[in-house]
């Protein structure tokens, strides 16, 4: 397993488990404990998913089943914008906290930027207020594009630790990786297998089949080598496996430049610059 240093020193599991679009039962449930009795340590959970009360007992099975403590995982949860406003961010974490029966997260991300910039400013600012208390370990962004990021490093204290976008060979992303490098701030990718489309590209298919791993396998893996952290999603036991099985292979620069060279700027999920929920 890859493991990442944030900006604030704190560390970061590079590969770890999604739950968009997952249901509130035992789906989920099983999906979060077989990943983390496979060796997952990172599970990426969010209120608006609907789904943290399952996650949270996959959590609590994964960690007895696997014989680890709750400080072996990192997990992730974002508020939504029904809670932004700076007096709003902790009450809105303390809903995921009691969803998840959890007593602390790793991680907490604003989930998207809203289309209020004043407003997104003092909800940053809330964020702030939980990590100064010691309540939650990093605190981060999703789906915040340059604009929005510069608005907060003019404006607030604390840099976000992690910026989680839409990040696939369909959408590169060129401009974002370089400034989020610039800036010391992790890029980590949702729905890297664009829901399985990507699955069904030439290059992708002929590289898998160069090196004898699954399309699935050599997306992550080229995730992984252009240094995003990746949350690929399944519900499935034996995908959950293998996409975790990603750590015995590399792809050569030619393939990586193959793979990068797919880009479209084709975005399967909204615009952050538009999306206000």
């Amino acid at each position: 397993m890859e493991i990442k240093t944030l900006n604030n020193k704190n560390e970061m599991p590079g590969l770890g488990l999604g739950v968009f679009r997952v249901e509130n039962d035992d789906t989920a449930k099983n999906a979060v404990k077989h990943a983390i009795v496979s060796g997952y340590r990172s599970i990426d959970a969010a209120l608006i998913y609907g789904n943290e009360e399952m996650v949270g007992l996959g959590i609590k099975e994964g960690i007895k089943a696997a014989g680890i403590s709750r400080e072996d995982l990192f997990i992730t949860s974002k508020l939504w914008l029904d809670d932004f406003g700076r007096e709003n961010v902790a009450a809105g974490y303390q809903k995921s906290l009691d969803n998840l029966g959890l007593d602390y997260l790793d991680l907490y991300l604003i989930h998207w930027p809203g289309t209020d910039e004043t407003l997104m400013v003092d909800t940053w600012k809330g964020m702030e207020d939980l990590y100064n208390a010691g309540k939650v370990k990093n605190i981060g962004v999703s789906n915040f594009n340059i604009e929005h990021l510069e608005t907060l490093k003019a404006q607030t204290d604390i840099k976000p630790v992690i910026n989680q976008v839409e990040f696939h060979p369909y959408l590169t992303q060129e401009a974002l990786r370089d400034y989020l490098s610039d800036e010391n701030i992790q890029m980590e990718s949702w729905s890297p297998l664009m829901n399985g489309d990507i699955l069904k590209d030439e290059t992708v298919n002929r590289i898998a089949d160069e090196l004898g791993k699954s399309p699935a396998q050599v997306v992550i893996r080229w995730n992984i080598e252009n240094n995003v952290i990746t949350i690929p999603k399944s519900i499935t036991p034996s995908r959950i496996e293998e996409n975790f099985d990603v750590f015995n292979f590399e792809l050569t620069s030619e393939q990586v430049k193959a793979i990068s060279s797919l880009n479209e700027n084709k975005r399967i999920g909204p615009d952050p610059a538009s999306f206000n929920g």
